[in-house]
């Protein structure tokens, strides 16, 4: 590289040589390298620790509507003020990376969130409880916001997809290790002590994140202007797919997170009379998630993601229906299939705002998990509604319907014309 750039250096002023040094270092990460290998694996720790401390508390809902004598939507509230502020957060971390870089916003957030779950450990009251676990969200959003947008832009278009599936997967894993660990250790010990080993294992998977993910080589930092922003806002949802995926990601994540919301109350009722770390364990279907988010990414990498999108939502419709029935065997079944399309689908749909999106990828990326978290916090909080008033029927029949308009959008989205030379 230097002796590219040193007879340019004689040429050419200031500026100009700025933009040819910037150009040779726009160099992506490829696959089955060393630093391919760092990258995935510190995105694969933060989104364990992300998930893990989002989704720790969903197992704990029933025994936190006995201790506190609150119904199963008032419950679902330690979840869904969580998803709400991550999503209020990412309309601000996402443009703050976008001037300030994307390691430095991803870390400080995964550590702020392990202090959070530390102290609502220590905290004896439902109120204080729902205060820190908003904080908590906010936290988080730092991570959730940048992490699909630095892949974007560090990794090499080709592997992309696969890329991006590896850090779902990691999503996955912790989603299902919070849940777990949590949901089994509440039979044993106090809630309290609960969170504070999932805060814990945040702190190390902070660390690990922190000390192996490389430095951005392709970031280019922006203004935090108001007017930038707001132009960015509009480009976007000018676009002919951008707002569809938006969509995509509200009904998705409502759909999915509603049946995990309320699936413990039915387990733990009659005839299942489930005991509360038997229905922890039950969080291992996320292992199918774990699979299928790298594979079905990979797949949409050589298929194109219009192909595959549509799939993955008709195999959670095949799943959802399977758990209406009453033999536990399907109901375990229907959650496998349930999961494994789910993640699919996310991976997917995430993916493909990377390549539509052109510019302003980190506004892009945070208005996508503005809409996936708005719809875990909106829908998972209605489906108490629905479960108050007809059961496990009538959450059937919510996230039936919610999927209907998912598979809907991903046909709209299938009838898009290609974006220029950009395969999806």
């Amino acid at each position: 590289m230097k002796s590219a750039v040193a007879p340019l250096a004689q040429e050419l002023p200031p500026t100009a040589l700025d933009e040819v040094v910037a150009q040779l270092n726009d160099v992506y990460i490829e696959k089955d390298t060393p630093m391919f290998m760092r990258t995935v694996l510190a995105l694969f720790s933060g989104g364990f620790a992300t998930f893990a401390l989002l989704y720790c508390v969903q197992p704990m809902m029933p025994a936190l509507s006995h201790e506190f004598s609150i119904n199963a939507a008032q419950s679902s509230l330690i979840l869904s003020v969580s998803t709400a502020m991550l999503a209020f957060g990412l309309l601000i971390t996402g443009p703050i990376s976008d001037r300030l870089g994307r390691k430095p916003v991803m870390v400080t957030s995964l550590f702020c969130a392990a202090v959070c779950t530390i102290a609502s450990g220590l905290m004896p009251t439902w109120e204080g409880i729902l205060w820190l676990r908003a904080l908590l969200g906010l936290s988080l959003s730092g991570l959730a916001a940048v992490a699909m947008t630095y892949l974007s832009e560090e990794i090499h278009p080709q592997h992309i997809g696969l890329a991006m599936g590896l850090y779902i997967g990691g999503n996955a894993i912790g989603g299902m290790s919070g849940r777990l660990i949590t949901g089994v250790l509440i039979d044993f010990v106090s809630w309290h002590t609960a969170m504070l080993i999932i805060g814990a294992l945040a702190l190390i998977a902070a660390t690990v994140f922190w000390k192996i993910l490389p430095e951005s080589r392709n970031f280019r930092a922006s203004s935090l202007k108001p007017r930038n922003l707001l132009n960015g806002f509009v480009m976007h949802f000018k676009d002919a797919g951008l707002p569809w995926l938006f969509l995509e990601a509200f009904v998705l994540m409502g759909a999915f997170v509603t049946l995990f919301n309320y699936i413990g109350y039915r387990l733990l009722a009659a005839p299942y009379d489930m005991s509360q770390a038997v229905v922890g364990l039950l969080s291992v279907v996320y292992l199918s998630g774990i699979y299928s988010s790298a594979k079905i990414g990979s797949l949409a990498d050589r298929l194109g993601r219009r192909r595959v999108l549509w799939a993955t939502i008709v195999l959670m419709l095949a799943g959802i229906t399977l758990t209406l029935f009453s033999s536990l065997p399907l109901i375990i079944i229907g959650m496998l299939i349930f999961t494994f399309g789910f993640f699919g689908a996310h991976s997917v749909a995430s993916s493909w705002i990377g390549r539509r999106a052109l510019k302003a990828r980190g506004q892009a990326s945070s208005l996508y998990l503005f809409s996936y978290y708005a719809g875990s916090s909106i829908a998972g909080t209605a489906g108490g509604v629905f479960w108050h008033y007809a059961g496990w029927n009538g959450i059937g029949g919510f996230i039936v319907a919610l999927l209907t308009v998912a598979l809907l959008v991903a046909l709209k989205l299938a009838k898009l014309p290609p974006l220029g030379n950009v395969k999806t």
